[in-house]
């Protein structure tokens, strides 16, 4: 039996409502059975009610769905709730944080434009830029993330693109994005931001001025490690672009994994303050011992843009890099002798993981490139979980007595 009234559109009475109601209302949609949690729509298609009904909607001049690949409800969801957690116009999803990335650059630049990266981001990041789109005339520069001087001086009349990651994979560099933002568009270039290591719980870029916000939703918005996407937001003319691309090469997302971030986000902001408790506890604790040599993490006093961080996060992260006395090898021990934390390189996770950058997430990058990135022999990244905070403070000291 089915009910006799349409729930229709729940978010019609949120406009002003606060983080935690968004993230656990924001582009609800009831069908007619009335359900309380999102529903799944694991259809590829959807019947039209005439021939000319399917021509409207494929001609855009009708609402509705035509086809997963770039229509969905669940996604659609999911988009809207991101949106609306970023300040944004409009968000697309996709299958994966490097096809977000790919997505940007394919769908809002051309062969012969310019985009200027910072140094220092995620080794596939500086892949896909390096090994990919500059094959299809892609000009690509490399820029220190924080010299705000070196951004404004390597612009060129082509510069079409900034890409920034802020805090940055794995040693929390922050630009200032309220800055970098004014360069960019003084010079008529759109700023992006890779937001995953903050997600909109802690900042949100485009308030700060931002054109663009790109998420691995696989890592905090899942919070479990379930499930693989990407999303970007920002203005919708250039999301139409974005939808544009995926309509036609397909890196879409699934309508179970968009389910599994829309209840990932629900409970985004308190698990983001438990992490960001915990990692703060841990880099206090690791900044003191005798077998490190430095820690990187900017809710440290001594990292020399906490202040920075302290004016466009309302905190400072899970993620909590340190280097080791005695080069890769003692770095490898470290992480051997621990038994709690997973050895695995995905972060976000309830699960606390540590890895080892220079061979794994940058492993592929020449040692020029990890020199020019920051990563070193003896580094060590640690994602923190939502274990309790004396048992991997304990596990640690386990790595530590290996050195």
């Amino acid at each position: 039996m089915t009910l006799e009234w349409d729930a229709g559109r729940l978010d019609s009475e949120l406009d002003g409502a606060g983080f935690d109601t968004l993230a656990v209302r924001a582009g609800q949609h009831r069908s007619p059975e009335a359900e309380h949690s999102e529903a799944i729509y694991p259809t590829s298609s959807y019947v039209f009610r005439s021939a000319a009904d399917a021509a409207a909607r494929f001609a855009g001049e009708a609402p509705g769905n035509v086809y997963s690949r770039y229509t969905n409800p669940t996604v659609r969801a999911f988009e809207e709730r991101i949106a609306a957690l970023e300040g944004a116009e409009q968000a697309v999803a996709t299958s994966s944080g490097m096809a977000a990335i790919l997505a940007l650059v394919m769908s809002l630049c051309s062969g012969g434009d310019h985009v200027l990266v910072s140094r220092s981001v995620f080794g596939s990041t500086i892949s896909l830029f390096e090994k990919y789109l500059k094959r299809f005339g892609v000009e690509v520069d490399y820029v220190p993330l924080a010299d705000l001087d070196a951004w404004a001086a390597a612009f060129k009349p082509n510069t079409k693109l900034l890409f920034v990651e802020s805090p940055s994979n794995p040693l929390a560099e922050l630009v200032d994005i309220a800055a970098l933002a004014e360069i960019a568009h003084s010079r008529g270039a759109l700023l992006a931001v890779d937001n995953c290591f903050c997600t909109p719980a802690l900042q949100q870029p485009i308030k700060l001025g931002a054109d663009i916000v790109m998420h691995s939703a696989t890592k905090f918005i899942d919070g479990q490690g379930r499930s693989m996407g990407g999303v970007l937001a920002g203005r919708a003319e250039q999301m139409k672009e974005v939808v544009g691309f995926l309509r036609t090469a397909g890196p879409t997302l699934s309508p179970f994994n968009a389910w599994i971030f829309l209840k990932g986000l629900e409970t985004l902001r308190v698990r983001m303050q438990a992490h960001c408790a915990s990692a703060l506890q841990l880099a206090l604790w690791l900044q003191q011992q005798p077998g490190v040599e430095q820690v990187y993490y900017a809710g440290l006093p001594s990292h020399p843009q906490h202040e920075l961080a302290k004016r466009q996060q309302s905190a400072f992260g899970a993620v909590v890099s340190f280097e080791v006395k005695g080069g890769k090898e003692a770095a490898w021990r470290f992480i051997d002798a621990t038994r709690v934390i997973s050895i695995t390189t995905n972060l976000g996770d309830t699960k606390t993981t540590i890895a080892h950058p220079a061979t794994t997430s940058h492993g592929r990058l020449s040692p020029a490139g990890r020199a020019n990135a920051g990563i070193r022999d003896n580094l060590i990244r640690l994602a923190v979980g939502l274990e309790d905070v004396a048992d991997l403070q304990a596990d640690l000291a386990r790595g530590l007595a290996a050195l």
